[in-house]
């Protein structure tokens, strides 16, 4: 679902990534690990094309991200193309960047309504479905300020859901929650691992990640430093720069 060859990205003289190479097959949770400043939220973004990368490949679902090879050469895609694809990519971030004028259902029913074309009583429908999915039948017509930290993150998952993406990017979905909120999206994100959505999540909870990941990635300065199955990983690391990341989070 996701190949990333070489890819690099500097920001003025600063590169924040330094050639990761790594894939993501369909059906598969890969949890990025690693101390902040590492390059992980920054791969997130470049993934849907919010950051245009320097050099390398990166593509999803067999099409290159951004751009179009002809004659060995790269082509930037036209805004609206970039738009179309990444309406096919669910992002979740760490702040739940909510509509504060229009209720939960609301939120989650508008993309499908002005991206997709799709009727308002049916984005509606399946709004509502969605909502009751992440556990928030109730609030459909709740607004943002009356919800916890954890409620609004659960309507933005069911906001990226209602886009039916082919892939869910998470960039520490529950650092910006109280503790005891964290286990409610976690639930939610669990459930959609089961149900095989292809997901990449960059966290702290190193817990969700031995649970529900295939494979973990520890990155730092740029690179991927260690990438296997998380009982490895987490458990018996092979390099020592991820020993000492673990012994201070564990």
């Amino acid at each position: 679902m996701v190949m990333a060859a070489g890819v690099r990205k500097r920001f003025g003289l600063l590169e924040v990534l330094k050639g990761i190479d790594l894939e993501v097959r369909r059906g598969e949770v890969m949890c990025m690990l690693g101390p902040s400043g590492s390059g992980k939220s920054t791969f997130l973004r470049c993934i849907n094309h919010l950051e245009r990368i320097n050099a390398g490949r990166l593509s999803v679902d067999g099409e290159l991200v951004g751009y179009r090879e002809a004659g060995g050469k790269l082509y930037e895609l036209h805004e609206k193309e970039v738009a179309r694809k990444r309406a096919e990519i669910g992002m979740v971030f760490q702040h739940f960047n909510l509509f504060p004028h229009m209720t939960a259902l609301d939120n989650v029913a508008l993309a499908p309504t002005l991206v997709k074309r799709l009727g308002r009583e049916e984005a509606r429908r399946r709004g509502r479905e969605l909502l009751a999915r992440v556990g928030l039948g109730d609030k459909l017509d709740t607004y943002p300020v009356a919800l916890s930290g954890g409620q609004k993150q659960r309507v933005a998952i069911a906001r990226a859901l209602a886009m039916a993406p082919k892939l869910m990017l998470f960039d520490e979905p529950t650092s910006a929650l109280d503790p005891e909120l964290v286990g409610e999206v976690l639930d939610v994100m669990r459930g959609l691992a089961k149900d095989g959505m292809t997901m990449i999540v960059v966290t702290h909870e190193l817990g969700f990640a031995r649970e529900v990941a295939d494979t973990a990635v520890f990155m730092d300065g740029g690179v991927v430093v260690e990438t296997g199955p998380p009982g490895e990983v987490l458990a018996a690391p092979r390099h020592e720069r991820t020993r000492a990341f673990l012994s201070k989070v564990l």
